[in-house]
C-alpha cells in the first residue's frame, strides 16, 4: 500500500510529453499599463459612492432636520410671541 516510488521533479511527473501548447509573450514595452484605468476609476468610484448614500444620506437628513427645527425654535423664542410666552429676559 505505501510503496510509492519517486515520480519525478515538479512539472516532470513522468507522464507523456505535452504537445500542442503555444505560449505567446508580449514585451513589457508593448503593454498599456493604464489601459482602462480611467473607465475603472470612474465606475468603481461611482459604485462605492452609491453604496455609501444610505449612510451619509441618513446622517445628512437628520442633521438638516435638527438644524432647521432649532433655527425655527430660535426664531420663535426671539420673537415677540416667544418672549410673551416664556417671559421677557
Amino acid at each position: 500500500m505505501g510503496g510509492h516510488g519517486y515520480i519525478g521533479t515538479w512539472g516532470n511527473m513522468g507522464g507523456p510529453t505535452q504537445r500542442g501548447v503555444v505560449t505567446y509573450i508580449l514585451s513589457p514595452f508593448e503593454q498599456k499599463p493604464f489601459a482602462g484605468a480611467a473607465y475603472n476609476a470612474v465606475f468603481n468610484t461611482s459604485r462605492r459612492v452609491a453604496s455609501q448614500i444610505p449612510y451619509v444620506g441618513t446622517a445628512f437628513a437628520l442633521g438638516y432636520y435638527i438644524y432647521t427645527s432649532m433655527n425655527a425654535k430660535h426664531a420663535y423664542l426671539t420673537s415677540k410671541a416667544g418672549h410673551a410666552e416664556h417671559g421677557d429676559h
